[in-house]
């Protein structure tokens, strides 16, 4: 393949000026591999109005379309992988990120690796992940009125701040509970540890088929959160009798108000996101590096020696 041919997107949180910085500095180097970076057009106004260079750019959707990029290289937080995710998802284009923000679960690379991230982009050396999405639907009546997905999770809300949301929850066609509550998070594995972890969901290793269904400050005996099987279609409903109105979320990003019999319906989606990951090392090291759990004292599996 030419390298006319190659085509790498870079989306980066432009509000900040250390990620214009990073934006910069990988235009620099796609440069010296002799491509020119691809940026969404909005992007790529920001990046000039701080009146940075970086080129000859490409503007994805217009020089280039979505299905023509190799893989995506990511600057910022787990919010910027997620609006990267929306650019690319049903493409075979990969997402690596390089984390600027805080936790930054989703990211594969902190920001003194960036050079080497992008390296490794450029020559292929990355394995691929495919991760799980949430179909999401909106059905009022016996009609569709809104479709989305989400990466991380769909969330139903109240709201107001100063009425609960009266819901009934479903596993397949059948009623589980009903309840008073804040909310329910529908997640995936991915965003096992996003809004689910802190509504007390658990946390489900990436590689596992499975969808959560957290209930968020629920009025009830039983309001456990649960974890199913990848082909269970999941369902709230917002019942009547509600003094509230909900709203849905799907990662934070995407938006849809529900009256009272609105009904969500959630169930896997067939369209993954792909990840690129750099390294080997195992989910349970990632988590003690991203929440600095204690391990201090660990000895490791015990061995016929020790016996």
């Amino acid at each position: 393949m030419s390298d006319d041919d190659r085509h790498i997107l870079l989306v980066s949180h432009t509000g900040r000026q250390d990620s214009i910085d990073a934006a910069v500095e990988v235009c620099d180097l796609l440069h010296a591999a002799g491509l020119n970076p691809v940026m969404p057009f909005d992007e790529y106004a920001d990046v000039r109005r701080a009146e940075a260079s970086v080129g000859q750019v490409d503007i994805l959707g217009v020089d280039v379309q979505a299905d023509a990029l190799e893989i995506v290289i990511v600057l910022g937080g787990d919010g910027t992988i997620l609006r990267a995710a929306e650019l690319v998802r049903g493409t075979r284009a990969p997402i690596v990120g390089v984390n600027l923000g805080h936790v930054g679960f989703l990211a594969e690379s902190e920001r003194d690796g960036l050079r080497a991230t992008v390296e490794r982009a450029l020559v292929g050396d990355y394995k691929v992940e495919e991760r799980v999405t949430l179909q999401v639907d909106v059905v009022v009546g016996h009609e569709v009125v809104y479709s989305s997905w989400a990466l991380n999770e769909a969330t139903i809300e109240k709201a107001s701040r100063e009425r609960m949301l009266e819901v009934v929850t479903e596993v397949d066609g059948r009623p589980l509970s009903s309840f008073g509550c804040d909310g329910v998070v529908v997640a995936t594995p991915t965003g096992s540890t996003a809004y689910s972890f802190s509504g007390g969901g658990p946390i489900v290793w990436p590689d596992v088929d499975a969808l959560l269904m957290v209930p968020l400050s629920a009025h009830a005996l039983f309001s456990r959160p649960i974890v199913v099987g990848p082909d269970c279609t999941l369902a709230i409903e917002v019942l009547r009798r509600t003094s509230g109105v909900g709203v849905l979320w799907c990662d934070g990003r995407r938006t849809h108000d529900l009256p009272p019999g609105a009904r969500v319906e959630v169930r896997r989606s067939p369209d993954p996101v792909r990840v690129a990951r750099l390294k080997d090392a195992p989910f349970t090291d990632r988590l003690v590096a991203k929440f600095q759990l204690p391990v201090a004292g660990w000895r490791g599996p015990a061995t016929e020696d020790d016996a």
